[in-house]
């Protein structure tokens, strides 16, 4: 397909960083962008275990950022490859191609957190780590996992059949990348505008053949969290840029275009604020089904064991009976009886019945009917 050059907008050479940055144009926004992520800072920080309650913000997160980039999968797809397959293999087997890409979107941001936990640096090393990580199997897999690009590439919008953007060349692309992790390492531009700032750039180099834009994203949770911002690695933004993808695309062009740094800082502080919010209301929803499915749990079982029950029904809510008996830390019986009660109660519903050696798969509804995107 010929795609159109016309208004085609160039990288911005020699032009990163900002010498200067006009604070008094977002000021606003970044005071409200701070407020909004303190808040839910503090939620997370009150939270006793904000893994049981956040996983499926990450799930979210990773369908919605793959999404953006064309691989179309649900969360339901999501959680019952989860429920049949071991989190170290990758079995494509009967599996969609895309609800692969967007399960090792999911990994590898979480190995990638805990590659940071570990002291590693937020590095172009671990940046090709993550790509490989992000491209291993599936249709990614013939686009140089881990290697930066070696052909010019671009954005398009295909159905208007025109290129939007023509990011930094591969000659110039190495230069570019050092100047960008200098940028993070040195800056002290205040840590929301350094992440928007770095997030921006990322875009503009495009070092990869594909994954630029998850991995763009990613860094911003990466960065957040490496400067403290957030206290746990559960920040996301891609269901605000996929709501405002346009203009998303635009505001960065414009950055290139006419070196308009302080228009992308309003945007992005913007989609910080707008996404704290959603994602407090969405964890809050979470925690208060929590706390209202304790105590019916609690009657429903009868057992010293409800509360293990429950915790991993939200850290699994789609999953197979054997798996429940074998990993919830309930002794086997008990489990079995569990599982029974609970779809006798209706807390969970049948997806499969079990066939042969294959186990019942179950959905815990009142979880997944808070969090499909």
């Amino acid at each position: 397909m010929e795609l159109s050059l016309e208004n085609a907008v160039h990288y911005h050479y020699d032009k990163f960083p900002p010498t200067e940055l006009n604070y008094g144009q977002f000021v606003d926004h970044l005071v409200r962008a701070a407020d909004a992520v303190a808040r839910y800072d503090q939620m997370l920080k009150n939270m006793h275990n904000s893994d049981i309650f956040l996983a499926p913000l990450r799930n979210q997160e990773a369908v919605i950022s793959s999404r953006m980039e064309g691989t179309i999968s649900t969360m339901d797809e999501i959680l019952k490859y989860e429920a049949d397959h071991d989190t170290d293999t990758h079995d494509t087997a009967k599996v969609r191609s895309e609800v692969i890409e967007t399960i090792l979107y999911q990994r590898a941001l979480s190995n990638t957190q805990k590659a940071l936990s570990d002291g590693y640096p937020l590095s172009q090393s671990l940046i090709k780590g993550i790509h490989q990580q992000l491209l291993y199997v599936g249709r990614g897999a013939s686009k140089s996992p881990g290697q930066f690009k070696n052909e010019q590439n671009y954005l398009a919008d295909k159905n208007r059949k025109k290129i939007l953007f023509i990011p930094i060349s591969p000659e110039k692309l190495q230069d570019g990348l050092d100047k960008l992790f200098q940028y993070i390492d040195q800056s002290t531009h205040t840590p929301l505008v350094k992440a928007g700032i770095a997030h921006v750039e990322f875009e503009a180099l495009h070092p990869f053949k594909d994954g630029n834009g998850r991995i763009g994203r990613m860094l911003i949770t990466l960065m957040l969290w490496n400067s403290g911002i957030i206290s746990a690695p559960h920040f996301y933004i891609s269901g605000y840029m996929e709501d405002n993808k346009d203009l998303y695309i635009d505001t960065m062009r414009k950055v290139s275009e006419h070196g308009d740094w302080e228009s992308w800082c309003c945007f992005f502080l913007e989609a910080v604020e707008q996404q704290a919010i959603r994602n407090l209301s969405i964890a809050e929803d979470i925690r208060a089904l929590y706390e209202e499915m304790k105590t019916v749990f609690a009657e429903a079982l009868c057992s010293k064991w409800s509360v293990n029950a429950l915790d991993f029904v939200f850290s699994n809510p789609v999953f197979r009976n054997n798996k429940f008996t074998a990993k919830s830390g309930i002794p086997g019986p008990s489990a079995s009886r569990f599982a029974r009660v609970l779809l006798e109660k209706g807390l969970i519903v049948t997806l499969e019945e079990a066939s042969g050696r294959k186990a019942a798969l179950y959905s815990f509804e009142p979880l997944m009917n808070l969090v499909r995107v």
